[in-house]
This record gives structure tokens, C-alpha cells and sequence, in this order.
């Protein structure tokens, strides 16, 4: 088997920094105006040399954002023990100019403690995704969702004491309706951690945060926001405008249905592909730089299962 040489970077990988970058809020971070996801595409079950062709790809291009989280994969966990490997083969020169991001909400193990928002299930998690990490910290650590039943001030603490503690640059949250925002936005500021970013689901399809306020809100008052699945999972793309395919995400049945694609969606999708087409673009890349027209989106998060496909999602940036 030929050995795969190291991985030097692309010494023009900033060559285009005016363009790429965006300031998170009033922060001092810079983020890609897109982001690299690892929800789907990273885990166990999926090809490393892949993830490795991609992440170069991305780095090559000044992408430095990585997204995780403890649960993605399959199996769970997985994907952060991809990111770790690569950072040992090819990115270990590299860690200071990578902005890495995990996250923990959502079912991770067996028992009361491995979900929702418990300051036990948050330091238990923040340790075990360093450890698949091989990292001593990292740049931004989630709560990946809002939890009804905690109290926020005990889910809030943790997150300032896992920056303290040194184990997390910066804090964000993801998917907490507005007055929860507005709640972890003034405990946060009050204890020296203030909110660095929320990620939420804005796509042109999708506009809940928008018309919740959230955007507003966090425009306003110097927070980043990372919109995820800016793509729909697919669906604001040319891949389900004349059926759904047999090897489509959809077709397997996890998180995108087949009921999703009503006539009514599926008649605007052709719309905005029609209009896409008159503009001498694909929809796929009108719809990420719609999100990025927004005011107060730093950055959005997209995934890739090929390099081919990440090259076409980058032609939102230079729009």
C-alpha cells in the first residue's frame, strides 16, 4: 500500500482573507463565511481518506472552522475521533490556525446523565470529546439545545467554568428560544464569559430564527451567528427537483422524510432553481449566499461528502 505523503497546506490559502473572513460579533474572532460541518460525512462509518481529501480542500481554501459535536457520527463520538486523527496525520502544525468547535445537548450515553443540559453531563462531555480529540482544549464549546427542565443558571455556570478551567476558548449556544438568549446573553456578560455565537437553522426555507427575533437580537448586541443545514439537508439543491433519488439521504430515511417534500415545496424549490438558472447560478448557491445577505450572519455551516461538493459551496463567498 503507497504511503500518503505529509500534508502541507496551500501557501495561498489566505491569499483571499478580505474576502473569506467576517467578524463574530464584537469579538476579536474572525470566522469563515463558511464553515466546515461534521455532522454527516465524518464518522466511523465513512471513508477517513475522504474527511482527510475534504479538510485538506477546506484548509487549503482558508476554511479554519471546524464543527463537531460529542453525539456526531454514526456511531456517536466518532466524528471527533475523525477530527482527532487528523489533527495527529496532517493538521498538529496547524492547531493554532484551526478554530475547533464541539458540542453537547443531545443523547450521548446510556442513563440519566448523557443528555439535555446537566452540569454533569456537560463536564462529563467536555472531558470526553478532548480525550477523542487529543486536545487540551477547544475554541468554542455548545450547549447544543435548550433545556426546559434544567435550570439555566446551572446549565449557564458550567459553560463559564469550562472556560475557566481552560478547556474552552469560547462559549455559544445553539438552538435556545429568544428569552433564553436573552437570559444566557446577561448571566454570561455578568461572569466575564460573554456569548461568542448561536447556531441556528436559517435557510430560505427556514426562517424561524429570523422571524423569532434571534437574528435581531444577536445582531444588536454583538453576538456571531452560524446558521446550520443553510442547504436544507439537501433539499435547496437540484438533487429532489424531479423525484427523490434511490441513494439520497431522504430515500434512507433519517432526518429528511419523504413527507417533507410536499407539492407546495416542492413547486417553490423548482421556482427558486428557475430563478437560480436565470442568474447564471446553481440553487445551491443562491441559497447560501441568501444566508450570507443577511444581516448579522457571520458565517454558515455546510457539509460536504465529496471536495467537488465543497469547491461548489464555496462559490457563495465571492458573490
Amino acid at each position: 500500500m503507497e504511503l500518503r505523503k505529509p500534508y502541507i497546506a496551500a501557501d495561498s490559502r489566505y491569499d483571499q482573507s478580505h474576502s473569506l473572513y467576517r467578524r463574530c460579533g464584537r469579538s476579536g474572532v474572525l470566522l469563515p463565511k463558511v464553515s466546515l460541518g461534521f455532522w454527516h460525512n465524518f464518522g466511523g462509518n465513512d471513508s477517513y481518506e475522504r474527511a482527510r481529501d475534504i479538510t485538506h480542500y477546506a484548509f487549503d481554501h482558508g476554511i479554519t472552522h471546524f464543527d463537531l459535536a460529542n453525539n456526531y457520527g454514526p456511531p456517536y463520538g466518532s466524528a471527533e475521533e475523525t477530527m482527532g486523527k487528523l489533527l495527529c496525520d496532517d493538521f498538529f502544525r496547524y492547531r493554532d490556525e484551526l478554530f475547533i468547535s464541539t458540542k453537547a445537548g443531545y443523547d450521548m450515553w446510556p442513563g440519566p446523565y448523557g443528555n439535555w443540559g446537566s452540569r454533569k453531563y456537560l463536564m462529563a462531555s467536555i472531558d470526553q470529546s478532548l480525550r477523542r480529540m487529543g486536545l487540551d482544549y477547544v475554541d468554542l464549546f455548545y450547549s447544543h439545545r435548550y433545556d426546559p427542565q434544567t435550570p439555566l443558571e446551572e446549565t449557564l455556570q458550567a459553560l463559564v467554568d469550562i472556560v475557566r478551567a481552560g478547556k474552552a476558548l469560547y462559549v455559544g449556544i445553539s438552538r435556545w428560544p429568544l428569552e433564553a438568549l436573552k437570559v444566557a446573553d446577561k448571566y454570561l456578560r455578568d461572569h466575564d464569559v460573554p456569548l461568542l455565537i448561536y447556531q441556528g437553522r436559517v435557510n430560505m426555507i427556514d426562517h424561524e430564527p429570523i422571524d423569532e427575533g434571534i437574528l435581531d437580537y444577536c445582531c444588536e448586541h454583538g453576538i456571531g451567528f452560524i446558521s446550520f443545514s443553510p442547504l436544507a439537508q439537501g433539499l435547496l439543491t437540484d438533487r429532489y427537483l424531479n423525484g427523490i433519488p434511490k441513494d439520497s439521504r431522504m430515500a434512507q430515511g433519517g432526518s429528511l422524510t419523504a413527507d417533507k417534500l410536499t407539492p407546495e415545496l416542492l413547486a417553490h424549490l423548482r421556482q427558486l432553481n428557475s430563478e437560480a438558472q436565470a442568474q447564471g447560478h446553481t440553487l445551491a448557491e443562491n441559497a447560501l449566499a441568501w444566508i450570507l445577505h443577511q444581516k448579522g450572519i457571520t458565517s454558515v455551516l455546510v457539509g460536504a461528502s465529496s471536495v467537488g461538493q465543497l469547491e461548489r459551496n464555496m462559490k457563495c463567498i465571492f458573490d
